[in-house]
């Protein structure tokens, strides 16, 4: 990874009147770093500008060395983004074609793009689902798939806001066992679920709209935990 290294200078951002970050500073290079806070605290603001789907109002982000505002199209290439309702990313009638989806214009033969489709999904254990409709999986299946479309372009950096949120205990371990555990990638994991944030690296706790501590997962969780038993 060239630069494995997301920074924040004095980052605000507002929304119609609303500040959703105020003054964000921050410099990243851990390989799994937890966010959390409670709602409308920021968490998914901060989150949706590692790939540009927000833009700071002013201040200035790096991500691996490439700024949001210029180079959108090449940052999301090397960003991937999971959301908490798989649902939303599932864009192909069948499993495979879904995966084959984030692939297109990248250059790839057909024998290439099938050959990463296919080992994706044996990774996952998708394979024998590769010709079932999309939206027939479960939703544990959904969130892996969600995985293996992002995953299949070999991002840097996965970003990944609130993933295990639909889903039951099982499947919820599952998920939180693969994005901690085996991912090679950069994670910044966005969460309420502290047990997960636990994990992680380095936490984030942003409160509203401030980033109000950052440092080892086991003081920053357990305070935020004291503060809100």
């Amino acid at each position: 990874m060239e630069h494995p290294e997301i920074v924040f200078d004095s980052v605000s951002v507002d929304f119609g009147g609303r500040t959703a970050l105020r003054d964000v500073s921050v410099s990243l290079d851990q390989r799994r770093i937890g966010v959390i806070g409670s709602n409308g605290s920021g968490k998914s603001t901060f989150a949706r500008m590692l790939n540009g789907l927000v833009l700071p109002s002013s201040g200035a982000v790096r991500v691996h060395g490439l700024d949001p505002a210029r180079q959108s199209k090449l940052l999301r290439r090397r960003v991937g983004f999971i959301f908490s309702n798989p649902d939303v990313q599932i864009v192909m009638p069948t499993v495979a074609e879904d995966v084959a989806f984030s692939l297109r214009g990248r250059g790839f033969t057909a024998a290439e793009a099938g050959a990463r489709v296919s080992a994706v999904l044996d990774r996952f254990g998708l394979t024998t689902h590769s010709e079932a409709p999309a939206h027939s999986l479960s939703g544990g299946q959904k969130q892996l798939l969600a995985l293996c479309s992002i995953l299949v372009g070999e991002p840097g950096l996965l970003v990944a806001d609130e993933p295990t949120a639909l889903l039951d205990a099982v499947n919820s371990r599952r998920i939180a066992d693969h994005l901690l555990d085996e991912l090679p990638q950069q994670l910044v994991l966005v969460t309420h679920d502290l047990r997960m944030a636990a994990r992680c690296d380095v936490v984030l706790r942003f409160d509203a709209g401030r980033l109000v501590e950052s440092g080892a997962p086991g003081d920053v969780v357990g305070r935020y935990e004291r503060e809100h038993a």
